[in-house]
């Protein structure tokens, strides 16, 4: 089988991987600490491969500007707080689920941004994505006591705010970043992220990092699996023209990430999380294939 169609496949399984080290790195380092060594690495990774690749820099401020701006939403702020979210004890199966709003809040954006008007059917899904968040998200919840509820509910407001960085950074970047090189682009949205993450780690964290083998084979894997892998494979999936074909594999990352977790961690396959990933993957699929955004972790 070839590459060209086995690709959009593995960048969807790379990328569920992500939520997976999210939480396995959790247990040796500090969120911010571990992105911000992550996008150092992964900047200076870039930066060799446009080296020999040759790949051409913006040649003027504005599109630095806009490159670096695009990657504080799309890598600094959304990731940040997801890997915040889930080291204060969000499942990783459930954060998958809530990745699966981002082309819901893109639908739902798209009529603020463009003027594209929603048809009925697109209505339908968003209402059953947010109902499918509702359910895989209700047991953890009602099984918290009121005097813990705000502390288990601000993780997920994190999480879902998250969602709406990424949301956000993906629709500037459609708009204002559709010439260029995109592995120059990519590299300067890492300096975006560092602007993030950076002051995190120092002033919250205290760039906590056990450096035990764990913590480095987690990040070698954030590193080259993730940020040049899922992001490689991107890159080939856009000049091979198929970003469709990978689009369309969305819909299988929540239950993905579920089952990931599950061998991982032990996260139990509930009935709600079960019954909402299959509600939340209709409700993608209702709102349209072509507003569905592939995000690289």
């Amino acid at each position: 089988m070839s590459l060209d169609k086995l690709a959009p496949a593995i960048f969807v399984l790379l990328w569920s991987t992500g939520w997976i080290v999210a939480k396995y790195a959790s247990l040796h380092a500090g969120p911010f600490t571990f992105l911000m060594i992550r996008y150092s690495l992964s900047a200076l990774a870039f930066v060799l491969l446009c080296s020999i690749a040759g790949a051409k820099w913006p040649r003027d401020w504005s599109s630095v500007f806009r490159a670096v701006y695009s990657g504080i939403f799309l890598h600094g702020i959304y990731l940040a707080g997801l890997w915040w979210a889930i080291a204060e004890g969000v499942p990783a199966g459930i954060s998958g689920i809530i990745a699966a709003l981002q082309p819901l809040m893109t639908a739902m954006a798209a009529p603020l941004l463009v003027g594209e008007r929603l048809q009925p059917v697109q209505k339908l899904g968003l209402l059953l994505g947010f109902l499918g968040i509702a359910i895989a998200i209700s047991p953890k919840l009602l099984a918290t006591d009121t005097a813990n509820l705000w502390q288990s509910a601000v993780p997920l407001v994190v999480n879902l705010l998250a969602m709406v960085s990424v949301t956000y950074g993906t629709l500037y970047q459609k708009r204002h970043l559709q010439t260029g090189d995109l592995r120059t682009i990519a590299t300067l949205q890492y300096v975006g992220a560092l602007i993030v993450t950076v002051p995190l780690a120092f002033i919250i964290e205290g760039l906590r990092f056990d450096g035990t083998q764990e913590a480095i084979f987690a990040m070698l894997w954030s590193v080259f699996g993730l940020s040049m892998g899922a992001v490689g494979l991107l890159l080939y999936l856009i000049r091979r023209g198929q970003v469709s074909r990978a689009a369309s594999l969305i819909y299988l990352m929540p239950p993905a990430v579920a089952i990931e977790a599950a061998i991982a961690f032990g996260e139990p396959l509930t009935l709600p999380i079960t019954i909402g990933t299959v509600v939340v993957v209709i409700g993608v699929y209702l709102i349209n294939r072509r507003t569905a955004e592939v995000v690289p972790e």
